[in-house]
């Protein structure tokens, strides 16, 4: 039996404060939802967007080291950012898909390690089905979705009151010489990849939204509302 209704945020490409800012409004509603007098509406959301421009961005386990690294990233165009979620630095920006799950964890009766497990297992079903079944996720430390030692997807989650923000980043057609200049969530001798790369053609966004939806719906047992304005 479904969970109940997920209403979709398809912010399209947009900045990736926007992005952010949408998220938290949906955070806002799911606590909301929780009350006694709260309206028959989805309190969970997800956030799907494509970053505008260039950024690098960082959770609680650190950023750049020193003022001087954080002035060479931004000589090269990119914003920064800190947030909060799990993990290291890391990059956004064009090409990329970024899927902010805002869930109730508490409702789901799921544990966070049960949490990002889902959203490994979400984003394997995706790849399968762009025809890329080689995709796998590492046994813990690790996190993400990986084809040999790159890694093609990356997750960092927050949770707070067992409601869920942030959540992963998909290369689609992302320009991975951004990635040189970091390293990437902190791991020393691994690399990053894509879907175009991995598969010899061009994949946007908007070729994996599909199978994304479909992927999301198994995985989290739900069905999806579809909303385009972040306040709505």
């Amino acid at each position: 039996m479904s969970r109940g209704p997920v209403r979709v945020l398809r912010l399209g490409l947009r900045p990736y404060a926007e992005a952010l800012r949408a998220q938290e409004r949906c955070v806002e509603a799911a606590r909301a939802a929780r009350l006694p007098a709260a309206a028959a509406v989805p309190g969970e959301s997800v956030v799907l967007s494509e970053p505008a421009e260039p950024v690098y961005a960082w959770g609680l386990r650190g950023g750049p080291e020193a003022e001087e690294a954080a002035a060479r990233l931004r000589a090269r165009g990119a914003g920064l950012a800190a947030v909060r979620r799990g993990g290291r630095i890391t990059f956004h920006g064009p090409g990329q898909l970024l899927a902010f799950p805002v869930l109730d964890l508490r409702r789901r009766r799921l544990p966070l390690r049960g949490y990002v497990q889902a959203l490994e297992e979400l984003v394997l079903r995706l790849c399968r089905r762009v025809g890329l079944p080689a995709a796998r996720a590492l046994p813990p430390p690790f996190t993400g979705v990986w084809m040999g030692d790159s890694k093609l997807c990356a997750i960092g989650v927050h949770c707070g009151n067992h409601i869920t923000s942030h959540g992963l980043a998909l290369n689609c057609c992302t320009d991975l010489t951004w990635f040189d200049h970091i390293v990437p969530c902190g791991l020393e001798g691994k690399g990053v990849t894509s879907l175009s790369r991995e598969l010899g053609r061009h994949i946007t966004v908007d070729h994996v939204l599909e199978p994304f939806l479909d992927s999301f719906q198994e995985v989290f047992d739900c069905t999806l509302v579809f909303s385009e304005d972040p306040g709505a």
